[in-house]
């Protein structure tokens, strides 16, 4: 198929189309109100948001820029129905087109209701509205400091109110603003010098608030800073925000929410009073019980006082008693001493029945026969063996070789070593030897010795 040829100028380039659409959608689309739902919600580094809103049947990309979006009081998330004012554009590098949103607002629940409801969720999750983190708040409240603004009438409702107090007070403010956008930073800023003054000052309790307003009015009160200061605080602390029906984030974070500042007040001020009720109601307790006590020691000294004789007829008692005791202890001793006598005598009875001396004569007579029988034994014993040894030495006399030698025998010795000599052989001839006769000994040299074959023979001849 053939197509008849083209004009130079009919022809566009993509760049050129582009921004010739882009040029026709934004003089045509400056500004449009859009609804739909949020998806592919996506927040990069650079703080913008990227979503695509889109409704049963169709999608379109859309851009909140940073600049835009950080005036938005709450957080989109995916699934979010919202109604976007925004400009229609297109992104010439891809050629497609998208919303440059302006300002966003949720459908069905406004903004500042939806971010109210987000941090309530975010806050409750962390734990900061968990009764059992909230600091018990003081008995007898007395030094209370103030977080308001200077110029409302709350600050005047409260003071009037705390001039009924039974008891001086302390009060401190702290002056804040309590609306706008810088209202928020300057209430948890106050929060926190408070905390870090605290144990300068000792403060008792804190009272956070304002009067009545808008929401709008009351926002600071919802901020997460205020929030935060508000949970980290040591010091009680009461939220006082709007009237009644006014209920916000610092009212869930506080230890205590009053409906109103005058409220708060009035909590302080029937505190006190309380306090003062508790405080007579033990006074006259410890009165009555006083009182009781009293009584009762009266009475017992009533009854002591009847009871009480006059001390010189105490005395005439005393002394008799006294007399009568002595009389019955004397004669109790000489009945005492009595017995301990007849008790002694018969002791001494039987210590002399069984006396040492008797003993000791008894064993002295019998140690005196055993000495005369042991004398008389042993002179037996003596004369027994004098017998057997004279007896014995006649024995021995006949047996001694002094006896032999008295009969003319003798004994010789050789010398020097003076051993007995037995027969020939023990003797040379030529050395000395010594013969012990019955008395006396002699010294002689051998001449010749001869033994008993040599002798037999000369006794042979001599025959």
């Amino acid at each position: 198929m053939l197509y008849p040829a083209l004009e130079e100028t009919s022809v566009f380039s993509v760049s050129l189309l582009n921004a010739q659409i882009k040029a026709l959608l934004e003089s045509n689309y400056p500004l449009v109100w859009v609804k739909g739902e949020i998806s592919n919600f996506r927040v990069p580094a650079s703080g913008h948001y990227y979503f695509t809103l889109k409704d049963d049947q169709s999608q379109i990309r859309a851009v909140f820029f940073r600049g835009q979006n950080r005036h938005l009081r709450f957080v989109p998330e995916s699934g979010l129905q919202v109604l976007c004012q925004c400009r229609l554009s297109v992104y010439e590098p891809r050629g497609e087109y998208q919303l440059i949103v302006e300002v966003m607002e949720p459908q069905g629940l406004g903004a500042l209701q939806l971010a109210f409801e987000q941090l309530k969720k975010k806050l409750e999750k962390e734990g900061l509205f968990d009764a059992s983190l909230k600091l018990p708040l003081p008995v007898c409240p007395q030094r209370i400091g103030i977080i308001t603004s200077s110029t409302g009438a709350a600050i005047q409702d409260m003071l009037k109110v705390l001039r009924r107090s039974p008891y001086p007070l302390s009060v401190t403010l702290l002056p804040v603003r309590v609306q706008g956008r810088e209202a928020a930073a300057e209430i948890a800023a106050a929060i926190l010098a408070t905390d870090s003054l605290a144990a300068r000052f000792q403060w008792d309790v804190l009272i956070v608030g304002r009067g009545g307003g808008s929401i709008e009015d009351l926002w600071p009160f919802n901020e997460e800073i205020v929030a935060r200061a508000l949970s980290s605080c040591s010091i009680p602390t009461i939220s006082a925000v709007g009237h009644e029906i006014d209920f916000t984030i610092s009212d869930m974070v506080a230890d205590l929410r009053a409906a109103t500042p005058t409220a708060a007040a009035e909590w302080i001020v029937s505190e006190l009073e309380r306090f003062q009720r508790d405080l007579q109601s033990h006074q006259d307790r410890i009165l009555r019980a006083m009182a009781q006590k009293t009584d009762d020691l009266k009475q017992k000294l009533a009854f002591l006082e009847k009871r009480l004789v006059h001390p010189k007829r105490r005395l005439e008692d005393l002394r008799l008693f006294v007399d009568d005791r002595l009389d019955r202890l004397q004669l109790a001793f000489g009945r005492r001493i009595e017995q301990f006598r007849t008790v002694h005598g018969h002791l001494q009875e039987k210590l002399r029945s069984v006396h040492p001396l008797k003993e000791i004569y008894r064993y002295r007579a019998l140690v005196d026969q055993q000495d005369r029988q042991l004398a008389l034994h042993q002179h037996r014993v003596f004369d027994v063996c004098r017998f057997r040894l004279q007896g014995c030495a006649v024995q021995l006399q006949s047996l001694s070789p002094l006896a032999v030698l008295g009969r003319g025998y003798s004994i010789t010795y050789r010398l020097p070593d003076e051993k007995v000599i037995r027969k020939p052989g023990d003797v040379q001839a030529g050395e000395r030897v010594r013969v012990r006769l019955a008395r006396g000994f002699l010294e002689c040299v051998v001449e010749k010795t001869e033994n008993e074959k040599e002798q037999a023979s000369f006794h042979k001849d001599m025959a």
